[in-house]
């Protein structure tokens, strides 16, 4: 869905780019919905990357929520009433009270969200401060955030 992959570009420059503790684990869990539960409540802290559409900012706008700020309830605009989103997750983790206490959001405002493999040069353009915004945070949560070296051929 164009910009909405945003969250599986900053994964892919995550995983090629970059070397972290092993407490780090990244996970892509796009279409998971309520399988990503065991993995959200073990977690201590959680990050999620992914477009945040909040028709306020700009598109290509970079943003960071922290867990009061991410809407945990859905507006019903589903396809099946079967579908369970991410925010119904976190409702229920939350409900639980397993949903960890740093949690945050780290993204991009979508500009094009229609059927689409690349995103949209405005979101793209996003991509290199979203990342900076992740290895940041990581790195205010005492992880090790470490570049890989490039090939000498590049």
């Amino acid at each position: 869905m164009g910009d909405d992959g945003l969250g599986l570009h900053v994964l892919a420059r995550l995983q090629a780019e970059w070397m972290f503790d092993g407490d780090v684990r990244l996970i892509d869990g796009g279409t998971w919905g309520i399988a990503l539960l065991p993995d959200i409540e073990d977690s201590s802290r959680l990050m999620f990357l992914d477009a945040i559409n909040t028709r306020r900012h700009a598109p290509g706008t970079v943003l960071v929520l922290e867990r009061e700020q991410i809407p945990l309830v859905t507006d019903h605009n589903k396809l099946s009433p079967h579908q369970v989103d991410l925010r119904e997750v976190l409702a229920v983790s939350d409900f639980r009270g397993t949903l960890p206490a740093d949690t945050c959001a780290i993204g991009v405002v979508p500009a094009v969200l229609d059927i689409s493999t690349e995103l949209s040069p405005v979101v793209a353009a996003g991509v290199d401060e979203c990342l900076a915004r992740v290895i940041d945070r990581l790195r205010q949560w005492g992880h090790t955030c470490t570049p890989r070296e490039a090939p000498a051929n590049a």
